[in-house]
This record gives structure tokens, C-alpha cells and sequence, in this order.
């Protein structure tokens, strides 16, 4: 590619291995708080494509981006990456808000249905996480990303494996 084409992002990211550490002693509500207001890094993924936390709380976990060029795909929409991304993120964390401090989870499965494009022109998106059903060893949770006046514009649905956290 010829340098008259590219254009440069920087951005900065906290140590994963800290905030994996921290995580050992917390509730997963605790360590989504300690990241929503600064005091545990956020994942270096979320950071690195600028989503950030909308809103936390018990069983809730939502998550925003707004659209911009270097999210896009080679023929001009939001790349379903991204996308997939942030649902994923929506729906881990919102499993992740309601487990104490001896469990931990990882997706199993991750299926997700792309409904509208996203664009620049679309604004701020919200990926609002949801469960659908926790178990003692398995979840299945739900994400929609809609804009902000509600409009869906993909919905995901995952399988969860809950499990203790490692010593």
C-alpha cells in the first residue's frame, strides 16, 4: 500500500495480566465496577477497538462504540467482527456480573444475526447484554446492538460454560 494511504491509531491499554490478577479475589460485579471506573484495566480488545462500558450493575452489562473508519470492513460497513465483538463482550459480562468470586466462565458458543448495517452515519451503538437461563455449570445469554433510538441492528445469542476459577 502506498504511505499516502494509510493514516496512523494509537491508543493505550492496561496490562491484561494485572487485571487477571485483581480478578482472582473479586466478584465478577466487583472486578466489571474496579474496570468501569479505572481501578482494574479493561481488556486490551475492547481498547483497542474503543468500546467501552455503557452501563453495570447485577445481571446488566452493556457496552458502546461509536462507529468510525478503521471498524469498517472492505466494502464500507462496520466489520461483523466488530460487531460480534462487542455482543460477545455484552453477553460474557453479563453472565460475569452475576458469578461470586470462586467462578469464572468462557464461551462455548457464539451465534450471531446481522440485521442492519452500521456505519459512521449510525451514531453511538449499545450492545445490551441479557440472560436467558444460568446453571449451575452452563448459561445462555442474549445481546442485541441497537442504537440510540432503540433500533436493532444485530442480535447474538451464546452458550456459556461456568466453572471454578483457577488457584
Amino acid at each position: 500500500m502506498h504511505p499516502k494511504h494509510l493514516k496512523t491509531k494509537t491508543f493505550n491499554y492496561g496490562d491484561s495480566f494485572e487485571a487477571i490478577k485483581l480478578s482472582k479475589d473479586l466478584s465478577g460485579l466487583d472486578y466489571l465496577k474496579g474496570m468501569q471506573n479505572g481501578e482494574i484495566p479493561e481488556a486490551a480488545a475492547v481498547s483497542a477497538l474503543e468500546i467501552s462500558i455503557h452501563e453495570i450493575d447485577f445481571g446488566k452489562a452493556n457496552f458502546e462504540f461509536t462507529p468510525q473508519d478503521f471498524h469498517y470492513n472492505a466494502v464500507g460497513t462496520v466489520h461483523g467482527g466488530v460487531i460480534s465483538t462487542i455482543l460477545d463482550t455484552a453477553m460474557g459480562c453479563t453472565l460475569m456480573s452475576t458469578l461470586t468470586k470462586e467462578f469464572t466462565f468462557t464461551t462455548l458458543e457464539l451465534k450471531v444475526n446481522f440485521i442492519k448495517a452500521v456505519t459512521q452515519n449510525t451514531g453511538k451503538m449499545i450492545a445490551v447484554g441479557k440472560i436467558i437461563h444460568a446453571g449451575r455449570t452452563t448459561a445462555m445469554t442474549e445481546a442485541s446492538l441497537i442504537d440510540e433510538s432503540g433500533k436493532v441492528y444485530a442480535h447474538a445469542t451464546s452458550t456459556c460454560l461456568i466453572m471454578k476459577k483457577a488457584q
